[in-house]
C-alpha cells in the first residue's frame, strides 16, 4: 500500500465511523486502526521529503499525493 492509499483509507475509516451507529469497541477498533493508515501516512509522506525537486516538475510520488490528498477531493 502506498503512502496516498493509506491516507485515503484513513479516511474513509473515519467516515465509515462517524456515520455508523457501532458500539464503542468497535469504535474504537475503527479509530485505531485508521490512526495506524494515518501514520503510515505520514511516514510515507515524511520520506519523500521536499528536497531539490520543484513543484513544477512533481515526481510521480507528488501527483499521487496530490491526487489523494489535493482540494479536488480525497476519501475517493
Amino acid at each position: 500500500m502506498t503512502g496516498p492509499e493509506h491516507y485515503q483509507e484513513a479516511e474513509r475509516l473515519l467516515a465509515e465511523a462517524v456515520g455508523n451507529s457501532a458500539s464503542m469497541g468497535q469504535l474504537a477498533a475503527v479509530t485505531a486502526t485508521a490512526q495506524v493508515h494515518a501514520t503510515l501516512a505520514l511516514a510515507a509522506a515524511a520520506g519523500l521529503g521536499m528536497g531539490r525537486e520543484t513543484l513544477s516538475t512533481p515526481s510521480p510520488a507528488r501527483i499521487e499525493w496530490f491526487r489523494a490528498a489535493g482540494p479536488e477531493g480525497s476519501a475517493s
